[in-house]
């Protein structure tokens, strides 16, 4: 009895230390805003070959030059830190101080830009895999963390995106068929050392995880999955311009110029569900920072308050909408909660978000961040386009951590049923 009770006690505890290990991302507080991983001038997923270089940037609305400071952290593939030691996969050091920051100029928001490049003069990474990077304050405490992975590229992924093959879900979902390939790498037990990732526009709080191969042809890992491999199709972003802050451009109704800051006034929005399906051209939820009247938009964009308001009569279930995109990391926190205005019968939320384009999305969730992709304010429709990633890992009998070793793209422009 008590022998068995031992035993439940020490399962116990082991479950709870692995559980309380797992690295999370850290939503940023109010003042840190337009945080994005930039490559060759641009917003992207944070998916990167191991030894490309990309900046991690983002701005401090108090814009007082504060002091960050960065940690790396390799994780496996479920985001457990490895038992590895640091200079196994960073050359260098980190907890360095972020020098690289600019003032903003001839804005009515100041503010404060952070560019963190990697590698750098004291950090290179040196395997491939999970990564999580921290930014940390003067108390060394997290401020913010994000993801980001590295890859090598030992295997090809050749994907199919097929509609799905279960018929109440045949107008809704896309189902994702693939094949993992290698002429370098002899697969040892591919049931327990392969495991995959599956994205859809690059959301890492909503991937497809834990999927086997259903079958091997040879060294080629085939995964012909009729439900394990479906995403809801979604619908098209919406989005909103305010390059030129002080006019009403694409999707903005009216600019008001009375308060310390622009704030720029959305067009309501009609829950689509509804509706038939109807073609707009998106960034599959990304966001370019640009002010048409500077040169350098990265200090000389303003920020201004966006005015969302959304129209769902038929909406009647006890969940939360939300406004999300990259510009925001698809965070579900109350910064971005729509709130009921019963008076107009809509909903509504203001945000502040530096001026440029801006892709969004409503999301339905629960109190626990859950996703409801089934009741989706704007529906699923299989002829929506979405940019799918599927990653790959692979830990070999004698390694101690997980490579991320190859990475397959496909869009669903290309459905092929």
């Amino acid at each position: 009895m008590l022998k068995a009770l031992f035993q439940k006690t020490v399962l116990l505890f082991i479950i709870t230390s692995a559980t309380a290990q797992v690295e999370k991302e850290v939503a940023p507080p109010y003042n840190i805003k337009t945080i994005s991983f930039v490559q060759s001038e641009q917003n992207v997923i944070p998916i990167f070959k191991l030894g490309e270089g990309f900046q991690l940037q983002f701005d401090d609305l108090f814009g007082n030059e504060a002091d960050y400071y960065y940690e790396i952290t390799h994780c496996n593939y479920n985001w457990n830190p490895t038992d590895i030691p640091k200079s196994e996969y960073l050359r260098g050091f980190d907890n360095q101080r972020i020098s690289d920051y600019t003032n903003s100029f001839n804005t009515l928001q100041i503010y404060s830009h952070y560019r963190l490049a990697i590698p750098n003069q004291f950090t290179q990474l040196l395997i491939s895999g999970n990564y999580m990077l921290k930014i940390l304050n003067n108390d060394k405490e997290i401020v913010f963390s994000r993801k980001f992975v590295l890859y090598e590229d030992v295997v090809t992924v050749p994907i199919q995106i097929k509609r799905a093959r279960t018929v109440s879900n045949l107008e809704s979902k896309h189902n994702l068929e693939f094949t993992i390939k290698s002429s370098t790498i002899t697969f040892q037990n591919p049931l327990k050392n392969v495991k995959v990732v599956l994205l859809q526009n690059g959301q890492f709080n909503d991937a497809i995880t834990n999927i086997v191969p259903q079958y091997t042809i040879g060294n080629d890992l085939i995964y012909k999955y009729d439900t394990q491999t479906q995403f809801w199709a979604g619908n098209e972003f919406l989005y909103f311009e305010n390059k030129d802050i002080r006019a009403a451009n694409n999707n903005v109704a009216r600019v008001d110029s009375n308060n310390e800051i622009y704030s720029s006034y959305l067009y309501t929005n009609d829950a689509r569900t509804n509706y038939p399906y109807s073609v707009t051209q998106d960034v599959n939820g990304n966001f370019v920072v640009k002010n048409i009247n500077a040169t350098d938009s990265e200090i000389e964009a303003d920020y201004a308050w966006a005015y969302f308001s959304l129209s769902a009569p038929t909406f009647r279930i006890n969940k939360d909408i939300y406004i999300t995109g990259m510009f925001d990391n698809y965070n579900l926190t109350p910064e971005y909660k729509l709130d009921y205005n019963e008076k107009k019968g809509i909903y509504e939320k203001a945000v502040l978000i530096k001026q440029g384009f801006t892709n969004f999305q409503y999301t339905v969730a629960d109190s626990k961040g859950i996703i409801d992709h089934e009741n989706a304010i704007d529906g699923n429709f299989y002829q929506t386009e979405n940019d799918y990633f599927i990653m790959v890992y692979y830990r070999e009998n004698t390694d101690r951590y997980d490579r991320a070793i190859g990475k397959g793209t496909a869009n669903s422009l290309n459905i092929i049923n």
